[in-house]
């Protein structure tokens, strides 16, 4: 047998092995919730009309709505996907809506872990983001 073929051999059945761990793997569903910032920097003008952008290891989860002049927004929506992974990342970008374009107030991430968790992340330009997830099996 060449090298060749015994380095074909060797990734089926490293691709083979990673599809029955995942496949056995029970399905799990990530719920994002509870979204809200306080003191957030403004910009040149004025207090900042902010949203909220929620991505899922390789994927993009949603956006919330814009809260026009608040520092301290509080926003309503809820993030679900299924088959998400514990120790995918959840990423969360903090935006400040503009009339040419957005300016980026801070992003944070965790890694995921089952359960219910409570998070506070300091963004670059000043001001908290407060949010809260759920990992929990597919029922």
């Amino acid at each position: 047998m060449s090298s060749s073929s015994l380095l074909w051999c060797l990734l089926v059945v490293c691709v083979l092995t990673v599809v029955q761990i995942y496949a056995a793997e029970e399905r799990k569903v990530l719920k994002v919730f509870n979204l809200r910032a306080s003191d957030l920097d403004s910009d040149l003008l004025g207090i900042p009309d902010a949203y909220v952008e929620v991505f899922r290891a390789y994927g993009f989860l949603g956006r919330t709505e814009v809260k026009n002049n608040n520092a301290d927004p509080a926003w309503e929506e809820e993030f679900s996907f299924l088959n998400a992974h514990e120790n995918n990342t959840l990423r969360l970008e903090v935006y400040d809506s503009d009339i040419f374009f957005d300016d980026l107030l801070g992003t944070c991430e965790c890694s995921i872990k089952i359960g219910t968790w409570q998070h506070q992340c300091f963004l670059k330009t000043g001001g908290t983001l407060y949010y809260s997830y759920i990992l929990e099996p597919l029922q």
